[in-house]
């Protein structure tokens, strides 16, 4: 039984369960809020200002993010290999290489 309920879509619809009823038991007991004119206008220390949409800039984010997500897939790779399998040690390496040159070529591409 324990087994069964450590399956992981077993366990992913207990919790989705779980909290789906606390949202639900909890949107019962909070306080309701009156809705009003300015409630959802800006505020800036009573001036009006006007509204407009910042444009941030991801491009470095997306290459730490890229470089992370490669470095975490090598580790898991190099950490799974099975002792004593020369096939499988030379298919690492080959990867780490492969994902070594994709890191070389995502850094350089943004210089």
């Amino acid at each position: 039984m324990t087994t069964l309920l450590l399956a992981p879509p077993i366990a992913f619809l207990l919790i989705t369960l779980v909290v789906s009823i606390e949202l639900w038991s909890f949107k019962a007991i909070t306080a309701k809020g009156t809705p009003c004119k300015g409630k959802r206008k800006p505020y800036a220390c009573g001036e009006d200002i006007t509204r407009h949409r910042t444009q941030p800039d991801y491009s470095q984010f997306f290459s730490i993010a890229f470089f992370f997500t490669i470095m975490h897939v090598v580790v898991m790779i190099i950490a799974t290999i099975p002792p004593g399998s020369l096939a499988s040690s030379a298919l690492a390496v080959l990867f780490t290489l492969c994902a070594a040159l994709g890191l070389f070529v995502l850094f350089r591409r943004n210089n």
